[in-house]
């Protein structure tokens, strides 16, 4: 008999009990369920709704529920639905009538509302303290390739020199964007939604700032419609993942440019590469690949949950059920990806040599001499043709513009002295751009002095 079968003249078939089930994925959640019931329960004990015995008999019994469940103990029916029903039922078999006061003043709709933003507090957390673990990792990176002069590219071209470290701190900027994104997601989904109901609160005098500050919320929903009909806290999360994992494929993309033959910047190590099952000289940059493509992965959940509730009509729905395979995957799959990937660009090898290489090629000084010119009392744009004169004639004749002579400099300009060596050199161009935010080493020490400060401040 279903706990809600009253109404009822026979019971459901089996296809729609399989159908209709949620146990199969919304188990993990067993601990918040759990832990809401305890809470309230304990506040209907002391509001006067049941009596104190009660109230202790029913918080016991959950707590060795919890126990029991967490050593093994208990297999889930498929027939009860879902996580709550199941642990309503266990409680009921344990104790009797008594564990049937539990649903006193609330209904699964808000119980499951409860739940959801119980479970994804923690995994927050979770997912917090690995993107911490991936800051420390930039930085550690960028503080150890404070001179390693690389290329930096628009359009995938080689545009002016920087370092790597002014690299890795770009993705430090990214990926403390997306922390703070949690964090603000978590303040909004922080919002107690139990005493909503059904859909219209209840008649019982429940105490719901007492069963807020008990489970650690913020605050309560202030509509009751809205309490149990709103899931724009997975919603954001998905989104704030999503933005996550875009930021990880694009450093993914990057790597794995870096790591062929073509560009040569860094070699994988062994324990974080795969080979081929045919071709015995190939080291393939898997991990990043994957990241790159469990990308689209979380993409598709924040799709599916906007998706589900694009035209739902107030309040709940069966449809929403739909919301936690989605949402769930998405934090699985960023769990699984982030800490490997820290690990992968932790144990990289940095091949300086072939990125200062790189960067003497493909003219990226050529803005620099540009600035030369510039400073010479030649107006920007006249300079900027001239320096395009000079590459072409640098291509056509197969030399860089380091290795033009003095004779063919002036050729382009009388202004151009023997000065231009020294101010077109990569390390001049990489230590004159001070300004905040730039490549310079003084200002890119600074910027790994701020980033330290941040990650010490989420301790």
């Amino acid at each position: 008999m279903k706990l809600w079968g009253g109404r009822f003249a026979k019971g459901t078939d089996k296809l729609v009990d399989d159908f209709n089930s949620s146990i199969r994925f919304d188990s993990r959640m067993y601990k918040h369920d759990i832990l809401g019931s305890i809470a309230h329960a304990n506040m209907l004990g002391k509001c006067g709704i049941i009596s104190a015995n009660e109230s202790s008999l029913i918080q016991n019994t959950l707590k060795d529920i919890l126990n029991d469940i967490e050593d093994g103990k208990i297999d889930f029916e498929i027939d009860a639905e879902d996580i709550h029903m199941n642990v309503e039922k266990i409680l009921i078999s344990r104790i009797g009538d008594t564990g049937k006061k539990l649903h006193t003043g609330r209904s699964r709709n808000d119980q499951v509302a409860l739940d959801i933003r119980m479970y994804l507090r923690d995994e927050i957390i979770s997912i917090k303290e690995m993107i911490a673990l991936l800051l420390s990792t930039l930085v550690k990176i960028s503080e150890a390739n404070l001179d390693t002069i690389m290329p930096g590219y628009t359009h995938l071209q080689r545009a002016q020199p920087i370092t790597l470290a002014h690299h890795m701190m770009a993705y430090f900027e990214m990926f403390k964007r997306d922390y703070q994104r949690l964090c603000d997601c978590y303040s909004r989904m922080n919002i107690l939604p139990l005493g909503s109901g059904a859909l219209a609160g209840t008649t019982y005098p429940l105490d719901r700032y007492m069963v807020a500050q008990e489970l650690g919320f913020d605050d309560v929903t202030q509509n009751s419609l809205d309490g149990v009909s709103d899931r724009d806290f997975a919603i954001e999360l998905a989104s704030c993942l999503s933005i996550l994992m875009m930021h990880l494929s694009r450093l993914s993309e990057e790597i794995i440019l870096w790591s062929s033959h073509e560009f040569g910047f860094v070699e994988l190590d062994d324990a974080y590469s795969t080979g081929s099952s045919i071709m015995p000289q190939k080291k393939n940059p898997d991990v990043a690949e994957l990241a790159r493509g469990k990308t689209g992965r979380v993409y598709g959940s924040l799709m599916t949950l906007l998706t589900v509730m694009k035209s739902l009509p107030l309040a709940y729905n069966k449809d929403m059920q739909e919301d936690k395979e989605a949402i769930f995957d998405a934090v699985d799959t960023v769990k699984m990806c982030l800490p490997v990937f820290s690990n992968m660009i932790a144990t990289m090898k940095v091949r300086k040599e072939n990125m200062y290489k790189a960067a003497q090629g493909g003219f990226t000084n050529a803005t620099d001499i540009a600035d030369y010119l510039v400073k010479k009392g030649i107006p920007f744009r006249s300079a900027h043709e001239i320096i395009g004169k000079m590459v072409l004639y640098c291509i056509e004749n197969n030399k860089s513009i380091d290795d033009m002579t003095m004779d063919e400099f002036k050729s382009f300009s009388d202004k151009i002295q023997e000065d231009v060596y020294t101010e077109i050199s990569l390390e001049k161009c990489v230590s004159g751009r001070k300004l905040v935010g730039g490549p310079a080493r003084e200002t890119e020490e600074k910027a790994i002095e701020n980033a330290k400060s941040f990650i010490n401040s989420l301790v």
